[in-house]
């Protein structure tokens, strides 16, 4: 399911917040900044992320079995909402709890140049961190946007490494001018409002990884592109007199179900359109790889429209009662 350029991109930032996370706590101890703390736990949490994408991208792997016939692919999304909800509760809200902390007793900084280079430190480690995930997400995006690449991604793993690597650098920038602010300006209280700042890109980059992992979570449809495609394909083929319905779902990064109903011509015989349903799969997964299960089915258009009449008449009634009974 993953490919090696997702683990590569999981594997270079787990690397470098390990080594990170224990130069920042080793600073944060000598000079007792909040902001340099605060950073350190970011690291920390960063790095666990790492470790459970991975773990999430091992149980995404394992084959079907009879209790999950599709497999378990989506188990990967799952783990990168749990990724979101860590950075929300724990790096977010110690960053916030301990710049609140100093602004209520504010301490000036002790040796703020161990600081500085800590952070120079950093900040390489980071960058290339950061641009292991750019080339790749850049790679994968082809030619949407930034935005909305990421929110047409099927990979969480890339652009949550991302995500995590580039607020880390803002993050560290914001304990930089902190720390060097509440040196030259006498003012230790902005050391404090640094790690409330940290705490505030973190929550922000929370809240994006977890919009854009839920609705990878709930069942998310394949691209526009994949869509047209496949319609492409299925109004070229002959013996087709329409197509009922096409719906697709995201079971894993390149993992899609794809279920269609058409109206076959009459005068086909049974060989015939059992001929053609091939043919149809054999080519849309000969363009489409990350097809990788296929449904058709052989109705008339007639019979589809009056039974997703049925099964909206029956779910109104379901709804009214719901209501009443509220």
């Amino acid at each position: 399911m993953a490919t090696q350029g997702s683990k590569k991109v999981i594997y270079a930032a787990l690397a470098g917040n390990s080594l990170i996370a224990v130069t920042k706590f080793g600073a944060a101890a000598i000079t007792g900044s909040s902001a340099m703390l605060s950073e350190a736990v970011h690291s920390v949490v960063d790095t666990g992320n790492q470790v459970l994408l991975l773990y999430g991208l091992k149980r995404a792997d394992r084959p079907a079995d009879q209790t999950h016939p599709f497999g378990y692919g989506m188990e990967l999304y799952f783990w990168t909402f749990v990724v979101a909800i860590l950075i929300f509760a724990v790096g977010a809200g110690i960053s916030i709890y301990e710049g609140i902390a100093k602004l209520l007793e504010p301490h000036p900084v002790r040796s703020p140049y161990v600081n500085y280079a800590v952070l120079a430190i950093a900040m390489v480690f980071e960058a290339a961190a950061w641009w292991v995930a750019y080339r790749e997400f850049r790679r994968s995006k082809g030619g949407l946007g930034f935005l909305a690449a990421v929110h047409h991604s099927k990979d969480p793993t890339v652009f949550t490494v991302l995500f995590e690597d580039s607020a880390a650098m803002l993050g560290l920038i914001a304990a930089f001018v902190g720390i060097l602010l509440s040196d030259q300006l006498g003012m230790p209280a902005l050391d404090g409002a640094a790690s409330i700042v940290i705490g505030l890109i973190l929550g922000g980059t929370a809240v994006l990884l977890a919009y854009e992992s839920k609705g990878l979570l709930i069942g998310e449809g394949a691209r526009p592109a994949v869509i047209d495609g496949i319609q492409r394909i299925v109004s070229e083929k002959t013996g087709i007199e329409r197509v009922n319905e096409l719906l697709t779902m995201h079971l894993g990064p390149r993992d899609v179900l794809l279920t269609l109903s058409l109206d076959f011509d009459d005068r086909l015989s049974a060989g015939q359109v059992e001929h053609a349903i091939s043919e149809m799969e054999s080519a849309i997964k000969a363009v489409f790889p990350e097809v990788t299960r296929v449904f058709i089915e052989a109705q008339s258009w007639r019979a589809h429209e009056r039974s997703a009449a049925t099964a909206q008449g029956a779910e109104e009634p379901e709804a009214m009662e719901s209501e009443s009974g509220e």
